[in-house]
């Protein structure tokens, strides 16, 4: 049996891949005719000792996002194949953000993220997000590789 995807979530980090996610995750909700959202985490630790408006840094970024992918999300909005199409920014600590603040409400059938190709030495300290979600969500996740 086939699983039907009713709310698709792609993570999105700026990297190598982001088009890739983008353009992977309005294919599959057009096809399965799924909601869509986009959401992307202001990494908080650097800026936490500074006293940094997060909301303002959230807001600013979600600008800069939307501009990032504005034809490709036009295209979604505008595609009666696809129910819904959202952007949510917060800035928090990367995982625990995106998961607890941003998929675990929405409630996705698949989680789609990209690959960042860490080094060895990178990965030993700061860890994958893609790993995390795949260790620590209760739905399916696509990682898109680089090509």
């Amino acid at each position: 049996m086939t699983k039907k995807y009713t709310r698709i979530f792609a993570a999105l980090d700026g990297g190598k891949t982001q088009d890739m996610v983008v353009d992977r995750a309005i294919e599959l909700a057009e096809g399965a005719n799924a909601s869509l959202m986009f959401g992307h985490v202001v990494d908080s630790v650097p800026y936490e000792a500074a006293g940094t408006d997060f909301a303002a840094l959230a807001a600013d970024m979600k600008a800069k996002l939307e501009e990032s992918i504005a034809d490709k999300l036009e295209a979604a909005r505008n595609n009666p194949a696809i129910p819904e199409v959202q952007v949510v920014v917060k800035a928090g600590r990367i995982t625990e953000t995106l998961s607890e603040q941003i998929i675990e409400p929405y409630e996705p059938d698949l989680v789609i993220c990209g690959e960042r190709g860490l080094s060895n030495i990178k990965y030993v300290f700061v860890g994958s997000v893609s790993t995390y979600l795949i260790r620590n969500l209760r739905c399916d996740v696509l990682v898109v590789k680089e090509d």
